[in-house]
Formats: C-alpha cells, structure tokens, sequence
C-alpha cells in the first residue's frame, strides 16, 4: 500500500479545522497528521519529529501569523536539508487584505492556495473545499517524493528543442508579448516582468488563472516592480506599448479591433475551457487572428495544459513560441504539454526567458 500524503491543518478557526478535516476524509491517500490553531502550535508540531508532507496555513492567525508561518517552515527546510522540504498552501479569505498578503505568501515560496468558502451550507462547503484543494495536496506530495530524487539517463522520447544559434532577421516587427501561466506564476512573473519591462517596450497581455479580487491584487504587486504600467485588463482597454494588462479573474480575456481601428481588450463570461476562467487558449486564439505572427507566446509553470491548444493557430501564423523549462516550474503541466504538442521553439528556464525575448525583439526592428 502506498504511503498516505500526511497533513498539517494550521487555522485558529475550529469551525474551519473541522470544514477542512472533515473535506479531506474519505481519501485513502491522505491523513490529516494533526491540526494547530496558530504558527507557533505548528512549528512545535513540526519541530517534534512528526513530519507532515503538507501544511494547509490560514493567514490570519494569533501569535504568528501565516506570513511568518510560512517563513519558518521555509527556515526549518533550509535548515534540514536531509529531509524532504514541507510544503506549503494557504487558505485565503475572499478580501481585498486576503488576496494581497496571498500573493505574498506566493511570491515567497507557497505552493498555491485555496479559498474559504463563503456560503453557509455546511456540506456544500465541505465539497466546494475538496475539490479546490485535492489536485494541489496531490501536486504538492508528488514534487515532494521527486524532489532530490536523480532522474535516470535514458534516451529521450523526442529530439530536444534546439536554440538556434543565430536567428533569422525579421521583416516585420513583433507586436505583442503573450503569457499563459498557473501555479507558481505569481514567483514566475515578479522574476520575468521585471527584467522583461527593462528590456523592451511591447504591449504584454497575461492570463494567471486566479479568482476575482486575487488578479486585482496581482496586478497592483507586480507594478511596483515593473518599469512598465500594470494593470488589471477592463473592456476596451486601447493596448499600448509598456503596458502589462492581466486578465481579471473569473472573464476570459480576448483581443479585438476598436471602433476606430485601435486594437483593444475585450472581457466576456463564456464557459471555462478545460475548466478554466480566464483560460490561456481563448486569449492565444484571439491574439493570432489580430497580429498574426507579429507576436511572442510563453507558456509558464502551472497545472494541467491550458494554452496547449491555442498555440497551434499561433504557430501556423508565425508566432514564436517559448515554454519554461522543467527544472524551473512549479509545476510543468502547462509548459510540459506546450513542449509536447510540437509548437515550442525554445525550452527556456525562467531566468533566460528574458533576455531571449529581447534578442527576438532585437531582430525584429531590424
């Protein structure tokens, strides 16, 4: 029998405590080792040899908070580095304060995060819960057991993707930069937009799948950083050279000719696709029917394949096409599928990504 995924339950809620434990029961991968009702019960339940894979981390909490909770336990991880690291997801409320110190917590190493229900059906919550949380405490035990582990020698299953040496000078210049990215894309986008920003003056329109309000709050964190505006995308925003524009959470974000002729965003409400809202095939489709081949796609860490899909009318328009490197992602569902379908020109890791992209666009105003 496989050994169970061991969980840490750490919120001073014990409404909450016993909403999650009870989400959890029935799955026979998993057991919840122990709860806390604040970081400071945590760390002690850490320090004292039980060793959970998983800690599920409410933010607000007394005495230590999950900030400096989180901080800790990556402390505790550095500090033991013969023992596989605890990972970390942190159950967030639906506020404007929950979705900035979320993002915090992402930027400085947590796996991904959940939401608290907000309804007052008991069962409905239970079930809400599960299934935000059991594909992640999957990803997160799995990367766990991975981890440190050497990856046998074997001949790979397809050529390589190779980086051409120099590259073919373009007639046309590049018009727009596209992201697509998921878990651990809060991390990804505070290293690359930065140095992206500092390199080049294209438009750049990014799908991270996240819920309402967390986008928002996204979005305001990452203009601090960036030399470039960046914003949370609205209907018929006129796109403009040094500016980032993040699909909102919970619309699928599209690009679309204006009244006059301007190219603009464009949000709608239609269904997710691949259970995904705003998704990275619908942005990619839109994107290669209004500047063709004029534009650079990137694929970053997250679960599952959304952009996938998408890149096919990319590539056939001409579109160069990079996804980030395995080594580097959180998670290589996304890029993974990306490289797999044939479409990638470059496997990159996240620091390289860049630089690659100013040389593209180098040579495209030549």
């Amino acid at each position: 029998m496989a050994e169970k995924i061991k969980i840490l339950i750490v919120d001073d809620s014990r409404v909450f405590r016993n909403v999650l434990e009870e989400s959890l029961r029935g799955d026979e991968d998993i057991q919840v080792l122990g709860v806390a009702f604040n970081g400071v019960k945590a760390m002690e339940f850490i320090r004292g040899g039980r060793l959970p894979d998983l800690v599920t981390l409410d933010m607000e909490m007394p005495e230590m908070d999950g900030l400096a909770t989180l901080q800790a336990i990556q402390q505790f991880n550095a500090e033991h580095p013969e023992l596989p690291d605890v990972g970390v997801i942190m159950v967030s409320a639906h506020t404007r304060r929950g979705a900035d110190v979320t993002i915090s917590a992402l930027e400085q190493g947590a796996f991904d995060f959940v939401t608290k229900p907000e309804g007052d059906n008991l069962r409905e919550s239970i079930v809400m819960l599960h299934r935000q949380i059991i594909v992640k405490i999957r990803h997160v035990a799995l990367k766990r057991l991975t981890a440190g582990r050497p990856k046998p020698v074997v001949a790979p299953l397809r050529p390589p993707v190779p980086r051409p040496a120099a590259r073919p000078l373009r007639v046309t210049p590049y018009r727009a930069v596209l992201i697509g990215v998921s878990t651990g894309g809060p991390k990804a986008l505070a290293v690359l937009l930065p140095m992206l920003s500092g390199f080049i003056d294209l438009p750049v329109l990014i799908v991270q799948h996240m819920p309402p309000t967390f986008t928002q709050s996204l979005a305001d964190n990452l203009d601090k950083k960036c030399r470039h505006t960046v914003i949370e995308a609205k209907d018929n925003d006129v796109i403009r050279p040094g500016h980032i524009y993040i699909a909102p959470g919970g619309r699928h974000m599209v690009i679309r000719r204006g009244a006059i002729g301007q190219v603009v965003t464009a949000l709608n409400d239609q269904p997710p696709e691949k259970g995904c809202r705003p998704s990275v095939d619908v942005l990619f489709r839109s994107a290669a029917a209004i500047y063709g081949g004029d534009q650079i796609a990137v694929v970053l860490t997250g679960m599952g394949s959304d952009g996938t899909r998408g890149l096919g009318p990319l590539k056939k328009a001409g579109a160069h096409i990079i996804a980030q490197d395995e080594a580097s992602s959180v998670v290589w569902g996304m890029p993974g599928s990306a490289v797999t379908s044939g479409c990638v020109d470059e496997v990159l890791p996240l620091e390289r990504i860049a630089s690659s992209i100013k040389e593209l666009v180098g040579n495209g105003k030549s």
